[in-house]
């Protein structure tokens, strides 16, 4: 059984998903298929659930918006009205909830509206599916992927899911499942959400409760290339990863693969698989076990809307420990990864994800015992493999804020 996972560029369109339908008859045999929200849909729906939240007057024009997005596909691909049931009915309880009061809790909220992408986006492809030839069953993943209550971000119950998805995806009378990336529910039926791009965690938590024999995530391009492509002109595809060289990549802001995804592959040894859903004869890049030392062309990653934060104790005191602790405690509570750090005697240097909701006012608790000081809109650009031209190359004539180095990896704090 292979798991295949298609994200929003490959089914952001009726020929893309026709393209999707044809390399699914490429590789016969038992498969779970994760497919990701359509296009840019996830992006809409954030703008309607922050709209919703506000009670603004824009709710309705941008759900309308992705109505007619997905009936443009629906019609380009000819898929009969009686066969789209399900899609009907999952429009319906979104239009139903957006109704409601939303609660005061946003990320719960985000969640609850969010979701429909995936939803919708698997109910069109797999009613196409079984219309033309390709019989599926579509599952509600939420049915089979149980998680605790943080909202946005998720934490697997590995044991209820493993339970609950070998009684859903059982392979009686059917070779094919069709179901998403990226939601899960908690034991009272609430939706959560796994982190943004989380479909390719999804992906690798089916395949690892299945026992898979690979995951295959398709994409737009020719496999996991050693820069982004929008960024850097000249790119090369790196044939072959490690399991821990990905997860390298991953955490640094490859955006390639979602961080969490090599984890439960590598605890089963099944290979990950990235290949182009335009050219899908092509071998693309395999992640697996190596047991030899990789040596690779530098790998340059970009992490944009960063934060550089300064902390400095008012009393003059080292940064200890107990200082640590604390910092870190803080940055816990309200969600804000830390990507880099840097220490010194009487400063504390946190390179963070922007917050959405502003850094200014979530440091008013630290300005009572630090002098706090900041600068937003920044870049983590990180070299894997690195040289002292990829050196230059990264830099670019740019101010070097902060900058860390070890034997394989630098990363700098670019302004």
């Amino acid at each position: 059984m292979k798991v295949f996972k298609f994200g929003g560029a490959s089914v952001s369109s009726a020929p893309a998903i026709k393209n999707v339908a044809s390399i699914l008859e490429m590789y016969p045999g038992k498969k779970v298929m994760v497919i990701s929200a359509m296009g840019n849909t996830t992006n809409e729906l954030e703008f309607l659930v922050r709209s919703y939240y506000k009670k603004d007057q824009k709710t309705a024009g941008i759900l309308q918006r992705i109505k007619d997005y997905h009936s443009q596909i629906i019609s380009e691909l000819g898929v009969e009205q009686q066969n789209l049931g399900q899609v009907h009915q999952l429009f319906a309880v979104l239009e139903e909830r957006l109704k409601r009061m939303p609660s005061l809790k946003f990320d719960y909220e985000y969640d609850q509206v969010v979701c429909f992408g995936e939803l919708i986006s698997t109910a069109i492809v797999s009613a196409y599916l079984n219309q033309n030839g390709i019989p599926n069953q579509w599952l509600d993943v939420r049915d089979s992927l149980r998680t605790d209550e943080t909202y946005r971000e998720a934490v697997v119950d590995w044991k209820w899911s493993e339970m609950l998805v070998n009684n859903s995806f059982t392979f009686k009378g059917v070779d094919l499942y069709v179901t998403q990336g990226f939601i899960g529910s908690t034991t009272t039926n609430q939706t959560t959400t796994l982190g943004r791009e989380g479909s390719d965690f999804t992906a690798a938590i089916l395949a690892n409760l299945l026992n898979a024999e690979s995951v295959t995530i398709w994409k737009n391009v020719p496999g996991v290339l050693n820069a982004d492509p929008t960024d850097f002109s000249d790119t090369e595809k790196l044939e072959e990863l490690s399991y821990k060289e990905a997860i390298e990549l991953a955490y640094s802001g490859a955006k390639v693969i979602h961080p969490k995804t090599i984890k439960p592959l590598r605890n089963k040894n099944i290979p990950l698989f990235v290949r182009p859903f335009d050219f899908p004869e092509q071998a693309g890049t395999v992640i697996k076990e190596i047991g030899y030392q990789l040596e690779l062309v530098p790998v340059y990653i970009l992490k944009k809307k960063q934060a550089l934060v300064t902390l400095s104790p008012d009393d003059f005191s080292f940064v200890g420990i107990d200082v640590l602790s604390e910092v870190f405690s803080f940055f816990k509570s309200n969600r804000i990864k830390v990507n880099l750090i840097q220490q010194s005697a009487i400063d504390l240097s946190l390179c963070v994800d922007e917050p959405e909701v502003g850094l200014e006012s979530l440091l008013m608790e630290l300005r009572k015992k630090f002098d706090v000081r900041y600068n937003t809109g920044l870049v983590l650009a990180t070299i894997r493999f690195y040289n002292d031209e990829s050196l230059v190359k990264m830099a670019n004539g740019r101010e070097v804020l902060m900058e860390q180095k070890s034997r394989r990896t630098v990363r700098m704090v670019l302004k």
